[in-house]
């Protein structure tokens, strides 16, 4: 395996981890405000992100031009709609329902962001861990109205990920990050003085802000920023297909919650999902390829400016970046 998508097969793997993981916050926040645990979550996340920035050496670019219209649809449509739609749907669905149609992004991603002549490949290697991961979350009930949130739930989670390819040439990884995650702690954030009113942080118990802190550290501060690096490694299409590491790390952080162990299903799919995998991705060893090329920023004739100011998805979601599978008897949780 050559040493740049041997990096982004791992950033990609890992993000899916912490997504998948979150399992085993899901329960305790079931009754929090969601709006406010949300901007706070994102707004957490983005100090975080603004400070490993700092630490790192990495330069933050302001935004310019068209790039504010990619950065509110990965905001608008990956962080917030995403979380209204599962908590809309899960009110007419079953959480595997929604888990199924986030299961079907890998295909998506292939289609339209494969490259090359490898993209019929990636395709096929789609299709494989898609069905896969389905058999890992299992089948679930829902009437009309839940299947129209599924749809939604389906589209934002692409548009999380094929949204932000124009901005990782010009802010990489980190700014993406930076910027979708302080965006996404503003609008929630104004969201949640509208709907739940400035006193719903007061109300929160300490489980729920134990939960609302790894989600920023790990779904969102971690995870994003290893996303968006095998996005930018490995294209939109190839990083696809690793979102079917996500339920495997569910399922395997429920069995260590005390969960029976998966049955014959859910091995088989576990098995598809490394099988698409393997299809999938470049296994040749040989000279690091470039990563995959992002469409060139649109020029808005402003000058590049330093670090814009503190202000910011992996997760899934939310990886916001995705619905994981809860325990019995409690709804998913968006991360």
């Amino acid at each position: 395996m050559n040493r740049v998508n041997g990096k982004g097969i791992t950033s990609g793997a890992a993000g899916m981890v912490f997504v998948g993981g979150s399992v085993a916050v899901s329960g305790a926040l079931a009754a929090a405000p969601l709006a406010t645990i949300q901007s706070l979550r994102y707004a957490a996340a983005a100090l975080l992100l603004v400070g490993y920035a700092r630490l790192t050496g990495r330069s933050l670019k302001r935004p310019r031009g068209r790039e504010w219209l990619w950065l509110l649809g990965v905001t608008g449509a990956g962080l917030v709609l995403f979380n209204i739609a599962l908590v809309q749907g899960s009110k007419h669905a079953e959480p595997a329902v929604l888990g199924v149609a986030v299961a079907c992004v890998p295909i998506v991603l292939a289609a339209l962001g494969g490259r090359g002549g490898a993209r019929k490949s990636v395709l096929s290697a789609a299709a494989v861990v898609t069905v896969g991961a389905v058999l890992v979350e299992g089948a679930g009930r829902a009437d009309a109205v839940g299947i129209g949130w599924a749809v939604v739930t389906f589209a934002c989670e692409a548009g999380f990920t094929l949204l932000a390819v124009p901005l990782l040439g010009r802010h990489g990884p980190v700014g993406v990050s930076v910027h979708t995650t302080w965006l996404a702690a503003a609008l929630f954030g104004a969201y949640a003085l509208v709907a739940e009113g400035p006193s719903a942080v007061t109300t929160l118990t300490g489980a729920e802000i134990l939960a609302g802190a790894y989600l920023a550290v790990g779904v969102t501060a971690c995870a994003f920023v290893l996303w968006y690096s095998a996005v930018h490694s490995l294209g939109a299409g190839r990083a696809g297909l690793l979102t079917g590491v996500a339920p495997i790390a569910a399922a395997a952080a429920g069995v260590a919650l005390g969960e029976p162990m998966p049955g014959p299903l859910v091995w088989a799919g576990i098995a598809l999902v490394a099988t698409g995998l393997a299809i999938g991705m470049p296994t040749r060893s040989g000279p690091a390829a470039p990563p995959a090329a992002d469409p060139a920023p649109p020029s808005s004739g402003h000058r590049e400016v330093g670090p814009g100011p503190a202000s910011t998805s992996p997760g899934q979601s939310g990886v916001a970046v995705g619905l994981v599978p809860s325990p019995p008897g409690q709804p998913g949780v968006a991360v």
